[in-house]
């Protein structure tokens, strides 16, 4: 019983109760840092979302508090993300139907859905399903999501009112067409915003430059009186806190909503786990992925409860929280206390805010997305990998975001299929003067016995293998022509066996053993033999063909062919082989 509390028990109880005041200095700080960072991007990411800008500050309240009882990182920082927001626009666009206040509702739902998603998976132990997106394939599709994002932002930087599309081409030929509608002091704020951003983040990276950018873009804008000049501005936002309650609206699109949902839920995880990892480790802790995801689902139906939308963890708010000196949780409060106090006392200071500035901050915090460096690695490491990044970059920019990550899924689970149905299967030979085997192809002085073949399986042996298995144990024989009189199996890298392959086995011994040669299997792993020994194979196959090592096993088919001399007679051509007595098996 009492192991059983150990498990349920909170992280908030594990830093709490024995907070030092030694960690107040480093997560206020922190806290205050990421606050101020928090609000712009919050606002600009719900934007992108296609919601109103309080929508993200909601958004980054609840769910930030909530993270800090549940969540076991320290350092990450959870809220509104581009990925997720552009998700959410592409899911939600062709069922609101432009209806804001049905935008609004869809999107609560939408975060109760991949909440309650992401709680199951993590209650179920299935937080591995997500790593079937690859490091490559997830890549391509963030680089492609980028573009996709930084083109969904040009309407507010050019100040035209484009379709809503997730072609890149489309969007940019048609604000192409549409030229002489630009308006040219919403074109100087954004690009001034971008600026200002690239330098601060060069110059005084230490800086909250996105709120910098914001509060002087609204200075200008009130200054200047550019809402007269056509600048679009976020208008009146509501100066309350977020209202708690169940989304009455969106359970009839339950169903439409789900795939959104899945991806989001896999997108947000791969993300905010990867950022927890790294700086775990480099603060000296540990992260179960699991437990994360059950705390990152129930922040996610926080938001949904407070009338956000999905969140996920940040990489550049994390760095910015690690870097300001979060030691604990509670930097994720402060941020949360930053966010509530603007929308309680601050809000009738954003009225002037102008969209292209916001646009601006989003453009600024996706640009790191754009991955070239890891193409080039791939291209100069790996090729196959280089060309799953390129699939699913190009399938992300051609058929937009949903598409395209369903493309990235499909690839990777094609390499992880490949992989494992067309295992690496090495002949090995011995190093001279030990008891190692090695690749023959990657170890010239390795040294192989004639009439002996060693062989290195390294996958698990299932039903989907064992033709290839075949195909390859088939070459190999040929390749013999004749002179092999042994094969050893070494299954040193074998950490499976179902009930196709162990029947498998079996049959290859018979088929063998009727052209007189021996199977032996080394290395076999004991729960291996277990199976092999409830369904009969190790009797059928014979306990004296199963060896500790690939060496035991050779020096006994050493020991054995040097008892048949009719062999080696065969083999200096001194009776023809057609002619050499056949064995008996």
């Amino acid at each position: 019983m009492g192991s059983h509390r150990r498990r349920l028990r909170l992280p908030v109880f594990d830093w709490l109760p024995g907070y030092a005041r030694a960690d107040l200095k480093g997560d206020l700080v922190a806290g205050l840092t990421v606050g101020a960072m928090l609000i712009p991007q919050s606002m600009g990411y719900a934007l992108l979302a296609g919601l109103p800008p309080q929508i993200g500050l909601y958004s980054a309240v609840l769910p930030l508090i909530a993270y800090a009882a549940i969540g076991g990182s320290r350092q990450l920082g959870v809220g509104p993300t581009a990925i997720s927001s552009l998700l959410t626009a592409a899911g939600l666009a062709h069922l609101s139907r432009g209806d804001p206040t049905l935008t609004i509702e869809l999107a609560a739902t939408l975060a109760v859905l991949v909440g309650l998603m992401r709680v199951a998976l993590g209650v179920g132990r299935l937080g591995f399903m997500v790593s079937f997106l690859s490091r490559p394939v997830l890549s391509g599709f963030t680089s492609a999501a980028a573009i996709l994002i930084g083109a969904s932002q040009l309407k507010h930087l050019v100040g035209i009112k484009l379709e809503r599309t997730e072609r890149v081409h489309q969007i940019v030929a048609e604000a192409a067409g549409r030229i002489d509608e630009l308006q040219g002091a919403t074109l100087a704020i954004g690009l001034g915003g971008i600026a200002l951003l690239a330098a601060l983040r060069r110059w005084l990276p230490s800086w909250p430059g996105a709120l910098i950018a914001v509060g002087l873009a609204t200075l200008a804008v009130t200054a200047l009186h550019l809402e007269d000049r056509h600048v679009s501005v976020v208008g009146d936002i509501p100066g309350r806190l977020p209202q708690v309650g169940v989304p009455t609206t969106g359970f009839d699109h339950l169903g439409d909503m789900m795939p959104t949902a899945l991806a989001i839920t896999m997108l947000g995880f791969v993300e905010s786990i990867a950022i927890a990892k790294v700086f775990a480790q480099r603060h000296r802790y540990t992260i179960k992925p699991n437990r994360e995801l059950v705390a990152l689902g129930v922040c996610t139906v926080t938001a949904g409860l407070s009338h956000g939308y999905p969140v996920s963890g940040s990489f550049s708010r994390t760095a910015v929280n690690a870097t300001s000196g979060a030691r604990t949780q509670l930097a994720g409060v402060i941020s949360a206390g930053v966010v509530a106090l603007t929308l309680v006392v601050l809000t009738p200071l954003f009225r002037p805010l102008p969209h292209a500035v916001l646009a601006s901050v989003v453009v600024m915090a996706v640009a790191g997305l754009v991955d070239v460096g890891e193409a080039r690695r791939l291209w100069t490491v790996k090729r196959s990998d280089f060309w799953l990044l390129a699939l699913a970059f190009a399938g992300t920019l051609a058929f937009g975001v949903e598409l395209g990550l369903g493309i990235s899924v499909i690839a990777s689970l094609a390499v992880v299929l490949r992989q494992t149905t067309r295992p690496h299967i090495a002949v090995l030979g011995r190093i001279p003067g030990t008891t190692q085997f090695r690749n023959v192809d990657r170890s010239p002085s390795a040294v192989t016995t004639d009439g002996v073949v060693v062989v290195r399986v390294d996958a698990p042996l299932y039903f989907a293998n064992l033709d290839y298995l075949r195909e390859k144990l088939t070459n190999l024989e040929e390749e013999q022509d004749g002179r092999m009189r042994v094969l050893v199996i070494d299954a040193t890298s074998v950490t499976e066996l179902d009930s196709s392959a162990d029947t498998a086995l079996v049959e290859i011994a018979d088929d063998l053993g009727g052209r007189d040669v021996e199977l032996y299997l080394a290395g076999v792993k004991g729960r291996l033999l277990d199976v092999m020994r409830r369904s009969g194979s190790y009797q059928r196959l014979g306990p004296d063909h199963f060896f500790l090592s690939a060496d035991d096993a050779v020096n006994h088919a050493e020991e054995t062919l040097d008892a048949r001399p009719e062999l080696d007679l065969a083999e200096r051509g001194e009776i023809p082989i057609e002619e050499t007595p056949r064995q008996p098996t």
